[in-house]
């Protein structure tokens, strides 16, 4: 399965081959900081399954962290982040753009990482991790959490 999808002005094409590694909603200051968002809506991807053509973009280098962007030249939306294990973040906005609005689910959020680093309270039945994946849960008085089956584990997308 490809997905094609084009930045905001079209001077970007970006094609996603195969499965996401990882679908995720990340509250950690640094994804907060770097995307200028309360909460990363994300896949991550492994390199490999993410080609850029007709490139007008260029990369920023996080100043202290493992951590890039790369965006559009013209318009500025960000096509995909890298992170510490090179893999490539991409918002679900842009994914969810490429199927006429709508997230598909085979790319919804299976989880949120970092919940103890959380600037909004979210309110779903999604495992909450305090940290990364492998690490405990938020517990939420009176709000029923999907068994942990439901998340596959996969890399943090920091």
């Amino acid at each position: 399965m490809a997905i094609r999808i084009t930045c905001l002005c079209g001077a970007n094409t970006m094609e996603l081959h195969g499965t996401p590694a990882a679908q995720a909603n990340c509250h950690c200051a640094t994804c907060r900081e770097f995307y200028g968002v309360a909460m990363l809506s994300a896949t991550a991807w492994a390199a490999e399954s993410v080609t850029v053509s007709r490139a007008k973009n260029v990369r920023f280098q996080h100043p202290s962290k493992q951590l890039s962007k790369t965006f559009c030249l013209n318009c500025g939306e960000v096509l995909f982040g890298t992170n510490r294990l090179g893999m490539r973040v991409v918002p679900n906005a842009m994914v969810a753009r490429a199927t006429d609005g709508v997230l598909d689910a085979a790319f919804s959020p299976t989880m949120h990482l970092f919940y103890r680093e959380r600037v909004i309270d979210v309110a779903d039945a999604l495992p909450k991790y305090l940290d990364g994946w492998d690490g405990p849960l938020h517990v939420s008085p009176g709000h029923q959490q999907l068994p942990l089956d439901h998340a596959a584990p996969a890399a943090s997308s920091c």
